[in-house]
């Protein structure tokens, strides 16, 4: 992790604004921070550019992609090699199913989140990633009943968000 800019008071509030909604106008924003729009402009190009705001996306509902189906994967490796890791990093990201993938400590290496249309193609996909790789000992799958919170809104003040 690289190095990132001090944080003052009207950078933060502007986080927490475009965390809510990345869409609002410049000058929506400039009245709540309380800043000039060039300000504004200028403090968030800058927290793009360094990588506080990593990106500005919209999210898509996977029961309208036709993807209803998440799961909660815990994968074991045989071994640890690096360039073993590296690969199934690498896979994990170029499958469209895998929606998040973290390398965690304790029993298991992986925690994965996966997507897919329905039970059927979720056993094609565990088969043809997890069951045919030689360098996977072990993985276990939770299917998500209901979603009960999902993000990636970080408080920016050590205090609670605000509601959207």
């Amino acid at each position: 992790m690289g190095e990132f800019p001090k944080l003052d008071e009207t950078d933060r509030l502007l986080l927490a604004e475009v965390q809510i909604d990345n869409r609002q106008s410049i000058e929506a924003l400039s009245e709540k921070v309380n800043a000039s729009p060039s300000a504004v402009q200028r403090r968030l190009a800058k927290m793009r550019a360094s990588g506080v705001i990593e990106a500005d996306i919209s999210i898509v509902s996977p029961e309208a992609m036709g993807w209803p189906m998440t799961f909660i994967v815990e994968v074991g490796l045989e071994r640890e090699r690096i360039d073993l890791l590296d690969a199934f990093r690498d896979t994990m990201r170029n499958l469209d199913e895998v929606q998040q993938c973290y390398y965690v400590t304790g029993n298991i290496d992986f925690i994965l989140i996966v997507s897919t249309k329905d039970m059927r193609t979720y056993e094609e996909f565990s088969r043809r990633v997890f069951s045919e790789n030689p360098n996977i000992r072990t993985y276990a799958s939770h299917v998500v009943v209901d979603c009960v919170k999902s993000g990636r809104q970080m408080a920016v003040d050590g205090s609670q968000r605000r509601e959207a």
